[in-house]
């Protein structure tokens, strides 16, 4: 099991902070996500604060701590997630799916927006956590690496298939054995974060970009091309493009996609590296094309015939937001029903058609159809096999990785 760390915050895990927290994922509004960089963000108002709560390291084993389960006497469920990343009815005061789970189980959702940053929100949980407490949570939504870090520590519980059937037979292949949770034995994702290439048409002017390369090497394009300010996703992308496997690359291998992307920076090809700010460039056309998130694209697509999308042929990287339950949660069952009902095709549909990003749900384009079409033939919201086939994680990072890693990625950012 990995022990808390009391490290304080380093240089280069500060700058990535302030990047996420400025203008990354942690920066986004409604249907583009809220996040922020990884461990950087983690030390800063997480483990590494623990420390100066007097709060001693987890004495949990990997596989978390139960506690007694009040599930069958108390029929309720406490759920923690994310501001706006959950469908809403016309008046905005109801959840239409959580009615439709407490009408079919007779469980009561205690639904709380209370999530808007990694570190912010585990900075209310990190007390009880470590001292063996329970969170007053049953599920909330964590991304991956940090849900990767609290599974480490065994500060989550380990799931019940046999309360997860649709979960353990929809959930899509591409999300199935990250490196973190192989086989999902501890968490189920929520949604998934894709990283393409947008572009926009008018300003391209009939320059092909179809590659990182494209990016990074068309003359044409000098002074006009974005990549986004979190390492994983430009890195991880860079990755690609030469061949490597960002769930196994070496230090040598990260040198080396740094070191590409240094030379771009040098000659005056990269414009700069952006939160989802690009999206004003890119729409406007100040950027030509620029390294994306997929959800911003939905809505960029949405509001602006100019912008498209491209899926590399190298592939492209993908994240995810995932639900855990926390140690001591007193409805663990109620928790895995819930989990349960989002991994059927037609709540996940209803889900997708709201909030727009890729549903991790197999099963669900003909359910989605009835709602939206256009949702439910749109790639980066429902991926076909193809494209599914193309998607690849980053791989779990130490603390030295991730220290080292991030203060190279703000050299070359000039954070």
């Amino acid at each position: 099991m990995e022990q808390y760390e009391p490290d304080r915050l380093t240089p280069p895990q500060a700058a990535a902070m302030r990047r996420s927290l400025r203008s990354g994922r942690a920066a986004l509004t409604r249907r583009s996500l809220l996040r922020a960089s990884a461990s950087g963000a983690l030390a800063a108002g997480g483990l590494g604060a623990l420390s100066g709560c007097g709060i001693p390291a987890a004495g949990q084993t990997r596989g978390g701590t139960s506690a007694q389960d009040h599930s069958a006497r108390e029929k309720t469920v406490n759920f923690s997630n994310w501001t706006e990343y959950i469908d809403v009815d016309d008046g905005g005061k109801h959840h239409p799916t959580l009615d439709t789970f407490r009408r079919r189980t007779g469980i009561t959702v205690n639904y709380t927006e209370d999530i808007n940053d990694n570190s912010e929100f585990f900075g209310k949980i990190k007390p009880q956590l470590a001292a063996g407490q329970d969170t007053g949570r049953d599920i909330i939504v964590l991304t991956d690496w940090l849900a990767a870090r609290l599974i480490r520590l065994g500060w989550v519980q380990k799931l019940d298939p046999s309360n997860l059937p649709h979960a353990y037979t929809n959930l899509s292949a591409q999300f199935r054995n990250p490196d973190w949770d192989p086989g999902r034995a501890y968490s189920y994702p929520w949604q998934g974060i894709s990283t393409v290439i947008a572009y926009n048409k008018k300003a391209l002017d009939g320059i092909e970009v179809k590659s990182v390369s494209d990016l990074l090497d068309n003359p044409r394009l000098k002074g006009r091309v974005g990549f986004l300010s979190e390492m994983r996703d430009s890195v991880g992308m860079t990755l690609l493009d030469m061949g490597k496997d960002p769930a196994r690359f070496s230090d040598d291998d990260f040198d080396a996609a740094i070191a590409r992307l240094q030379k771009a920076v040098d000659k005056g090809q990269i414009r700069r590296f952006t939160g989802n700010d690009y999206t004003s460039d890119l729409t406007k056309g100040d950027l030509a094309a620029c390294v994306a998130w997929a959800g911003d694209v939905v809505q960029l697509k949405s509001d602006s015939p100019d912008v498209d999308f491209v899926i590399p042929d190298s592939g492209y990287m993908t994240s995810t937001d995932n639900m855990c339950v926390p140690n001591k949660a007193r409805h663990k069952t109620n928790a895995e029903r819930l989990m349960d009902f989002y991994y059927e095709p037609e709540q996940a549909a209803a889900l997708a058609a709201y909030i727009n990003y890729v549903t991790p749900v197999d099963g669900v384009k003909p359910y989605l159809a009835k709602i939206d079409k256009d949702a439910a033939d749109n790639p980066l919201i429902v991926p076909d096999k193809a494209m599914q086939a193309k998607s690849h994680a980053f791989r779990s990072l130490s603390q030295k990785e991730e220290t080292a890693y991030e203060e190279k990625f703000a050299k070359l950012t000039g954070a």
